[in-house]
C-alpha cells in the first residue's frame, strides 16, 4: 500500500468532503496533499500537481508564500484570538483601514465575517434591517439574477439560482425575485457584449419599477457568474443597475467574493463600471488563500441607520465567535502589502495577455462553443455540437473526464460541469501556463471522443 493509499483509507473512514458525491471515490481516487510551494501541490507519494484553479479561487500568491508566512509567524507570538465585541486589535484595524482606502468610494465601514456565504448573509440582513430601522417595513424581498451563486447557507442559497445547489433545499428558503440575466453566452451573432448586456437590462429595469417598494436590495456577482459556469457580461450592466437602484430606492449588493482582489483584471470588478455599491462582499483572496475571513464593506449612511441609544434596539447583532480573528486579519494585511509592493494589478495585465495567448487554440476546437475571458479568468465551454451549441448530457460528466486526465498529468483542473476554466495563482510562470493549457487540450481531446 502506498503512502497515498494508506492516507485515503483513513480519510474515507471518517471524513465527509464538500461538494462531493462520496461514492465517486470508489472509482475516482481522493488526492491527499502533504505540502504546497508556489503553484505546486505535492501528495504523500511525491507526485506534484499544478494548482490551476487557485485551490477554489482563493490562492493569489502561491502556497507557502514567504511574505505571508513571515507575517503569520510573527502574529502567533503576539495574539491568536480575542473576542471582537467590546475589544479590538491592530491587525483588524489595519486591514479595515486599508480596505476602506482601496474599495470604491463611499465604502467607509468594514464588518468582518468568516467566509463568503456569511458575508452575503450579513449584507442581506443589514439591508433588510436598514430599511426596518428607517421605518420602511414593507421592504422584505431581494432581487437576484438567474444562474447566480452567492453561497450555501440558507439566506445566501435563497438569493442564488443554480439549481444544482438550490433545488433540494427550496422548501427551506425565502422567496426572492429572479430576473433573467445579462449572460453574454446567449448574445446574437455579431452582437457585442455591451449591446447584449444593455438589452438585457431592460428586464431588470422593469422589475425594479414594479417591485421597488417591496425590495431591500439587488444582489449580483459583478462581471462573472463564477459557480454558474464562469458566465460573463459587460460592465455597462453594472452602471445601469447602479443608476436604477438609486432611482428606485433599492440597495445594490456586489458579491465580489470570487472576482475581487484582481481576478477581474482590476482590483475590484465594480471599478470597470466606475460604480460604488451599497454593500461589497469580500472573501476568498482576502487572505491570499491562507485563512477563512470575509468582510462586508458598506456606507456611512447604512452605518448611521443602526447608530442610536441602546434602548432603541436598532443595533446590528450578527456575530460569530471568531469575528475579526487576528491571525486571519494579519494574513489579509500581508496580502495587501504584496499588492502594493509589487504593483500586482499592473503585472497581472501581462498574465492576462498570456492567458489569452494560451487559450487561443481552443476557439477552433470542434467541441468548444465559446472561449471567454474576464481578466485572469478564462472559461472553455464544451458542447456536443459546436454549430447548434447543443450541450453534452450532464450525465456523461465530460468535465470529470478532463479532471481525471489532468490529475494523471500533474495539473489540478476542476471543471464546472462541462466548463473547463483557468484561474491560476498570480505567481504562475509562462512555462507553467503552457503546461496547464496543453494538459487541458489533451484532456478535452480525450473527454470529447464519442
Amino acid at each position: 500500500m502506498t503512502n497515498n493509499q494508506a492516507f485515503v483509507k483513513r480519510d474515507l473512514s471518517v471524513l465527509w468532503h464538500p461538494c462531493t458525491q462520496m461514492k465517486d471515490h470508489e472509482t475516482l481516487p481522493l488526492t491527499p496533499i502533504k505540502k504546497g510551494q508556489g503553484v505546486w501541490l505535492e501528495d504523500f507519494d511525491g507526485n506534484r500537481y499544478l494548482d490551476a484553479i487557485s485551490s477554489w479561487w482563493v490562492n493569489l500568491f502561491g502556497h507557502a508564500n514567504p511574505h505571508i508566512n513571515a507575517a503569520l509567524k510573527d502574529q502567533l507570538d503576539h495574539l491568536e484570538q480575542v473576542i471582537f465585541a467590546g475589544f479590538s486589535h491592530q491587525p483588524a484595524l489595519e486591514l479595515a483601514e486599508q480596505l476602506v482606502a482601496i474599495t470604491p468610494q463611499g465604502l467607509n465601514r468594514c464588518f468582518f465575517a468568516d467566509n463568503g456565504s456569511a458575508a452575503v448573509e450579513v449584507a442581506l440582513k443589514m439591508s433588510f434591517h436598514y430599511w426596518l430601522n428607517r421605518g420602511q417595513t414593507q421592504k422584505t424581498r431581494f432581487i437576484t439574477l438567474e444562474n447566480s451563486y452567492h453561497g450555501e447557507t440558507l439566506g445566501a442559497l435563497a438569493v442564488g439560482n443554480v439549481a444544482l445547489y438550490k433545488q433540494t433545499y427550496a422548501p427551506l428558503l425565502m422567496d426572492v425575485i429572479t430576473v433573467p440575466g445579462p449572460d453574454c453566452y446567449y448574445r446574437e451573432a455579431g452582437e457585442s457584449w455591451a449591446d447584449y448586456s444593455t438589452r438585457r437590462f431592460a428586464l431588470m429595469a422593469q422589475t425594479l419599477a414594479e417591485q421597488a417598494d417591496n425590495v431591500c436590495a439587488v444582489i449580483v456577482e459583478p462581471l462573472v457568474q463564477c459557480a454558474g459556469g464562469m458566465r460573463m457580461y459587460d460592465p455597462v450592466y453594472l452602471k445601469l443597475l447602479r443608476e436604477a437602484c438609486d432611482q428606485n430606492g433599492v440597495h445594490l449588493i456586489a458579491d465580489e467574493i470570487a472576482v475581487g482582489f484582481g481576478r477581474s483584471g482590476t482590483l475590484f470588478a465594480c471599478e470597470q463600471a466606475n460604480i460604488s455599491p451599497d454593500f461589497m462582499c469580500l472573501s476568498k483572496g482576502l487572505t491570499g488563500g491562507y485563512l477563512p475571513l470575509a468582510a462586508v464593506m458598506t456606507t456611512d449612511d447604512v452605518y448611521q441607520a443602526f447608530y442610536a441609544d441602546y434602548q432603541n434596539l436598532t443595533a446590528f447583532l450578527h456575530s460569530h465567535s471568531y469575528t475579526g480573528n487576528p491571525i486571519a486579519c494579519r494574513a489579509g494585511v500581508a496580502t495587501l502589502e504584496i499588492f502594493r509592493q509589487h504593483n500586482i494589478i499592473e503585472q497581472n495585465k501581462t498574465l492576462a495577455q498570456q492567458l489569452t495567448n494560451i487559450s487561443a487554440r481552443f476557439h477552433e476546437h470542434p467541441h468548444v462553443a465559446e472561449v471567454r475571458q474576464t481578466g485572469l479568468i478564462v472559461a472553455i465551454e464544451l458542447v456536443k455540437n459546436k454549430a447548434t451549441r447543443e450541450p453534452y448530457p450532464w450525465q456523461e460528466r465530460r468535465g470529470v473526464k478532463v479532471y481525471q486526465y489532468a490529475l494523471s498529468q500533474g495539473v489540478l483542473l476542476r471543471p464546472l460541469g462541462n466548463v473547463i476554466y483557468f484561474m491560476p495563482p498570480y505567481v504562475i510562470t509562462e512555462p507553467e501556463l503552457q503546461l496547464m493549457a496543453q494538459v487541458a487540450w489533451d484532456g478535452i481531446q480525450q473527454a470529447c471522443q464519442d
